[in-house]
């Protein structure tokens, strides 16, 4: 998969998070949980921004397992928003399936690197 596509996924998934919490803001009054989520969701894609002008391999790969503990705490928040009733399943399942996507896209970016060191 290309640095284009990955970046242009965690962007897309960005905007998905900003319109989560805004919702969540505005309509439901959830303020703490859906910021932590705001934060690591959209951690994801600038991390990705950054690893394209890496330093090194090695820098290359420190942004990109940042990336990826980003996006693990999302599907935290996700899953917590979730269990305390702000996020109904549809909506949970829709947005946490490209977050996994994301964790799998970066574990396997983390692989191809560290193999190809």
């Amino acid at each position: 998969m290309s640095e284009i596509v990955v970046q242009e996924k965690a962007f897309n998934f960005a905007v998905r998070v900003v319109r989560m919490y805004q919702t969540l803001v505005e309509h439901r009054r959830e303020n703490v949980l859906s910021k932590q989520c705001l934060r690591s969701g959209t951690a994801i894609g600038a991390l990705l921004a950054e690893s394209t002008h890496a330093q090194s391999k090695a820098d290359f790969i420190n942004k990109v397992s940042i990336a990826l503990k980003e996006a693990n705490e999302t599907l935290y928040w996700l899953n917590l928003l979730k269990a305390t009733g702000y996020l109904a399943e549809v909506e949970h399942k829709s947005i946490y399936e490209d977050a996994e996507e994301l964790v799998r896209i970066l574990v396997a970016i983390l692989k191809t690197s560290k193999k190809n060191r």
